[in-house]
């Protein structure tokens, strides 16, 4: 497609818009507007137009600023309230100061289009640009109530920085990232981006969904929307609720039921698993006999576990490992006196165990010496002593519930 023809046939440029979909009420919020080019056997992306490095800024500003009138005309003359998701580059943003695109936002709104409803997205490979300008003008169009999104976040973990200091209002996570990565490494991408999301007040916006395993992990990873031809194409029409390819709320019903039936499963372990120990809390005596009382424990735990060792009140191993090899037992008396209180929530779950006198479960983590993924269950033996059995990977691939946070 020639970058000419698009700027000489202006009026055969159109605007289409994909729904964005709130978790909360699973209904439409709001569009992400998109350019189509006519032509005789159809409609064409102008994807390819925008994301031509050799396509000069002022062609790009030109149709943007086409694609935004046609669009906001059309939201104010269906009466429309949701929100707008526009994309910009940010150099073509800063070059003129974003005015031109402030003076067009400001004369729809004294025609009846909220500013607080604009959604400006800028992608995070922005950021290579001349950051420090660029947050200055972000900063500018908030105080009109402008949200700014970040999309395709995770694609450089080098700008969380950057993200932090820009504090938007949405960050949007490419879903399509996940099949470059192995499910862990995605997993833990995720989770460094909802906690700096978390941290800095911005809602998560899962874009590319294209399943309904995607819309899962999703909705399990808190996002606040959904966005992808799973749920809805692009249209020229403003695609309502009742228009969108799967009903999202029948979906997010078979979550939460999945999710539950899998917590219950964790709870009941978790009660199965106390309940072997009650059977030999009179047998504890002191960290003096850690090793003999373990001998006990090893028997009821043989399926399951590859390692148990017991630990003070101060997070300091009284007994030594016994760790299963070849699948037979074997103690490691070297590992008395590790100190382990530097371990995230270690002191604070032992505490809630002195606390309420009951086991717990943890998390699936990375084990540091295996590099498997594995869970720990921990009980207290006492008010100072408590004993850990590290599940294995191998038991808890066979029970999902377990495989699963």
């Amino acid at each position: 497609m020639d970058p000419l023809d698009i700027i000489d046939n202006m009026d055969k440029i159109m605007p289409v818009f994909q729904p964005i979909i709130s978790a909360v009420k699973h209904d439409v919020i709001g569009y992400e507007l998109l350019g189509r080019y006519i032509e005789p056997d159809g409609t064409k992306s102008l994807g390819d137009f925008f994301n031509d490095p050799e396509v000069p800024d002022e062609f790009k500003t030109e149709v943007d600023q086409r694609l935004l009138e046609m669009a906001l005309d059309q939201l104010l003359q269906q009466n429309s309230d949701c929100l707008l998701f526009i994309n910009r580059n940010a150099r073509q943003l800063m070059a003129g100061d974003g005015e031109d695109f402030l003076k067009t936002l400001i004369e729809y709104r004294k025609r009846g289009f909220p500013l607080e409803r604009i959604v400006l997205e800028i992608t995070e490979h922005d950021f290579n640009d001349d950051f420090d300008t660029l947050n200055h003008l972000l900063l500018y169009f908030k105080t009109y109530g402008i949200q700014i999104a970040v999309d395709h976040v995770g694609a450089k973990s080098s700008n969380i920085d950057r993200i932090r200091q820009l504090r938007p209002h949405i960050l949007k996570i490419d879903m399509s990232i996940s099949r470059h990565h192995q499910p862990d490494a995605f997993q833990d991408i995720i989770h460094s981006l909802s906690m700096l999301a978390h941290r800095i007040g911005a809602r998560l916006l899962y874009e590319y969904i294209e399943d309904n395993h995607q819309l899962y992990f999703a909705w399990k990873h808190g996002g606040h929307y959904y966005q992808g031809y799973y749920l809805a194409h692009p249209d020229p029409a403003l695609l309502t609720t009742d228009s969108l390819s799967i009903h999202v709320g029948d979906h997010v019903k078979e979550f939460v039921h999945r999710e539950k039936a899998m917590v219950s499963e964790r709870l009941a372990y978790t009660a199965r698993s106390e309940d072997k120990l009650k059977r030999l809390t009179g047998k504890w005596q002191s960290p003096d006999y850690a090793d003999r009382f373990i001998q006990e424990v090893l028997p009821l735990f043989e399926a399951e576990s590859f390692r148990i060792y017991i630990c003070n009140g101060d997070g300091e191993q009284v007994s030594s490992n016994f760790r299963k090899t070849a699948g037979s037992w074997q103690g490691e008396p070297q590992q008395i006196g590790s100190h382990w209180a530097f371990r995230p929530y270690f002191l604070e779950n032992m505490m809630l165990m002195k606390v309420s006198h009951k086991g717990r479960l943890s998390d699936i983590y990375a084990d540091i010496e295996t590099g498997e993924m594995i869970r720990t269950f921990s009980y207290p033996l006492s008010d100072t002593c408590f004993l850990f059995v590290d599940l294995s990977y191998e038991f808890i691939s066979e029970n999902d519930y377990l495989l699963f946070q």
